[in-house]
């Protein structure tokens, strides 16, 4: 694992309200130049403090570290279940925790060459299987092993979550103080930026425009400029560490982060399940903050 990178605290400091709160942007092949980004930060009174940013770069020094004894609400921009259309067509167990048992035991090549053949036999225009949160949220179907690499992403990120014995709301009880939460920071981002894009890995596409964006996003946050009636309340400092990572990691991290702090007001004010909805498909799984249909 990397060095944390501590960054300053709000000024001045306020008592934290609620549990540690974390957002992780997730990679399936964590390395030096792509690491897996965790921002780590509480919530008081509407506003959410950013406390430190941590890289991790290999799954086994993430899987350690999700599995340390702590107490945290944590939003992770990687799916948490298969679409209920594909799994049935494949003949594979329609349970959750027999699902994710079985599709551990599978290599990335088996993954790949399955799904490629489920989406031949598919008529132009439905070559994929998507859940049902993937509508309301903007999201990537699960199954899609490119650009990006979700399905490699549950294939990785997952079996760190089950053996660290975490809290999955609606989908899998364990341990109570530390609760895992699927969310997707281009949900929020899309609320402040509509389709202006925010961020790339290739060098020659880390422009001013995307740089721009960055900045518009980061002062959307901080005025409370989304649904979720939260604003972020970053320094001087984390302003500039956010809108300077061009590839937008950091960024990303701390969108879930945002996204962790309401669902953490959420389960405060009496909801056993994080505000995700109770009508959720129990195979699935659905993406925290993602509006639910007729709710």
């Amino acid at each position: 694992m990397a060095a944390p990178m501590p960054l300053p605290a709000a000024s001045p400091p306020s008592p934290p309200s609620g549990p540690l709160l974390l957002g992780c942007d997730f990679s399936s092949s964590p390395s030096r130049r792509k690491p897996i980004v965790i921002a780590l930060g509480h919530e008081r009174a509407g506003r959410v403090a950013l406390t430190a940013l941590e890289r991790f770069e290999t799954l086994e020094s993430f899987g350690r570290w999700l599995a340390a004894p702590a107490a945290w609400v944590g939003g992770f921009d990687m799916p948490f279940g298969l679409p209920r259309g594909l799994s049935a067509a494949l003949g594979w167990p329609m349970d959750w925790a027999a699902s994710m048992a079985h599709y551990r035991t599978l290599t990335r090549p088996q993954i790949r060459e399955t799904f490629a053949a489920f989406c031949a036999g598919r008529p132009v225009g439905a070559k994929f299987a998507h859940r049902a949160t993937d509508g309301p949220a903007g999201s990537s179907t699960s199954m899609k092993w490119v650009n990006p690499p979700v399905a490699y992403m549950l294939h990785a990120g997952m079996p760190l979550l089950i053996d660290a014995g975490v809290e999955i709301p609606g989908l899998r009880p364990d341990d109570p103080a530390r609760v895992a939460l699927e969310a997707y920071p281009g949900l929020l981002a899309r609320e402040i930026l509509g389709r202006r894009s925010y961020k790339s890995d290739d060098l020659a596409k880390q422009t001013a425009e995307r740089f721009i964006a960055r900045k518009d996003l980061i002062a959307g946050l901080e005025a409370g400029a989304t649904r979720l009636g939260l604003r972020l309340a970053p320094t001087h400092a984390q302003r500039d560490l956010l809108a300077g990572d061009a590839s937008g990691d950091s960024l990303d991290a701390v969108l879930c982060l945002v996204q962790a702090a309401w669902a953490a007001k959420r389960h405060a004010q009496g909801d056993p399940l994080y505000g995700l909805p109770a009508g959720m498909d129990p195979l699935e799984g659905w993406i925290v903050t993602a509006p639910f249909p007729g709710a």
